[in-house]
């Protein structure tokens, strides 16, 4: 994992339109090299391997949590914070490897913020010059 490439602020949409590069070692979206996303969204149910689905309102994301102690704190129906390597699945939706996960759900507010925290960091960073 190179930690040099940024952990992009992005929606599940967006997730789908990313493409693996030519080295296989990142991703691309739009221009945008990374290997990790940074997410947030709703835990809506448990996945076949003990990890979650997470769903932010765009779409669905697969979590892929490592070791029991890390998976027993989490519960369907927290809104979290997620940051881990991206893996696009062709023909099943998308997978992060998570590497940090924080319950947000104590702060009603953050959903909200979240939609615009995202147009912000696309508007600063990744929207071309006109």
């Amino acid at each position: 994992m190179d930690y040099r490439l940024a952990a992009p602020k992005l929606l599940c949409a967006q997730l789908k339109h990313a493409r693996q590069t030519p080295s296989q070692s990142s991703m691309s979206l739009g221009g945008i090299l990374f290997q990790r996303a940074w997410l947030q969204g709703i835990l809506v149910s448990t996945a076949s391997d003990g990890g979650f689905i997470l769903d932010d309102g765009t779409g669905l994301v697969e979590l892929s949590l490592s070791g029991d102690s890390f998976n027993r704190q989490w519960k369907t129906g927290m809104y979290v914070m997620v940051v881990g390597g991206f893996f696009f699945r062709t023909g099943d939706i998308s997978m992060i490897q998570v590497h940090k996960m924080v319950d947000l759900s104590p702060f009603p507010d953050r959903e909200a913020m979240w939609y615009l925290e995202v147009m912000e960091a696309y508007k600063l960073f990744y929207q071309p010059e006109l």
